[in-house]
């Protein structure tokens, strides 16, 4: 059972960064004409809505009365400034690049895990982790890099980004024993909702017909995946999540095509194929565990 547990958690985890890779592309279309913190702010209104409507006014009591409430409100602290740092580097970056160096975040969450959360890394798991990170960086094609086309402090901000979500990925795991989903979606999005909000009212740019329809768009999107991968943390250990996080990287390429016209070098193309072999070869090993017991 604990094997099916685990392959369920990572379908739901594919599902989460498929949907993750589309808020981010829609976001990246946005913000090069609106502020990042509006773009933000929208988001985080529309899930706070979603929120408050499903779950009323026991979701808001169950915040207060939350024995984890100041480690949550930490944890959105941390996410929104991994937000601000990631899309405000958007302009300047392809998007497939974009997405390719944020995926350091995936190896930092597991050394982060072997450390904070006790959890045992079985050999196999290492091997698509580290075969798995060696398919972003090839991705990444490094000879660009290195040729000074792209700003490096634009590099450094999704950098930075990635240790950020990376810590932000082991707190969910640990708030997750002890708050469902809906809460820590509407504490985050409210805490969101209130800093992003406070800019947006003295910086305001009035968005197109097509911007506003976008700026509401995201936020069911960024819910959707939300909601997946809580799911998919409840089934699967971090480590293995890791390894189903790069599934996003495939989206990302595939986005970049079709909205922003992204012509990736063949670099690109074996990088993912990396990729995918290592995540392949952990639903194999998964599920022959799960048949072992």
């Amino acid at each position: 059972m604990r094997g099916n547990s685990i392959f369920a958690g990572m379908l739901l985890g594919v599902a989460a960064y498929a949907l993750f890779a589309l808020n981010d592309a829609t976001n990246k279309f946005l913000v090069t004409s609106l502020p990042v913190a509006q773009a933000l702010f929208f988001r985080s209104m529309t899930i706070s809505l979603g929120c408050l409507a499903v779950g009323r006014g026991q979701v808001v009591a169950a915040i207060v009365a939350s024995p984890v409430r100041a480690r949550m409100l930490v944890r959105a602290v941390i996410t929104l400034v991994a937000w601000l740092c990631y899309f405000s580097a958007a302009p300047l970056l392809p998007f497939a690049q974009m997405m390719t160096l944020y995926f350091a975040s995936p190896i930092i969450t597991t050394l982060l895990a072997t450390r904070l959360l006790d959890e045992r890394v079985s050999p196999v798991r290492w091997a698509s982790i580290f075969l798995g990170f060696a398919g972003v960086v090839v991705s990444a094609d490094p000879r660009g890099l290195l040729a000074g086309e792209t700003p490096a402090w634009a590099i450094g901000l999704v950098m930075a980004a990635a240790v950020l979500w990376a810590h932000a990925a082991i707190m969910m795991r640990q708030i997750a024993r002890h708050e469902g989903a809906l809460v820590q979606m509407l504490l985050q999005n409210g805490f969101f909702l209130v800093v992003t909000g406070a800019w947006t009212a003295f910086h305001w740019v009035a968005p197109s017909a097509l911007q506003l329809m976008l700026l509401i768009a995201i936020g069911a999107i960024g819910a959707g995946g939300q909601l997946f991968q809580f799911a998919a943390i409840r089934r699967a250990p971090v480590a293995v999540m890791a390894v189903v996080e790069y599934s996003g990287l495939v989206w990302a390429f595939a986005l970049g095509w079709l909205i922003f016209a992204d012509d990736p070098p063949m670099a690109v193309y074996l990088g993912a194929a990396i990729i995918l072999a290592a995540g392949m070869f952990l639903v194999a090993m998964e599920q022959r565990a799960g048949r072992r017991k």
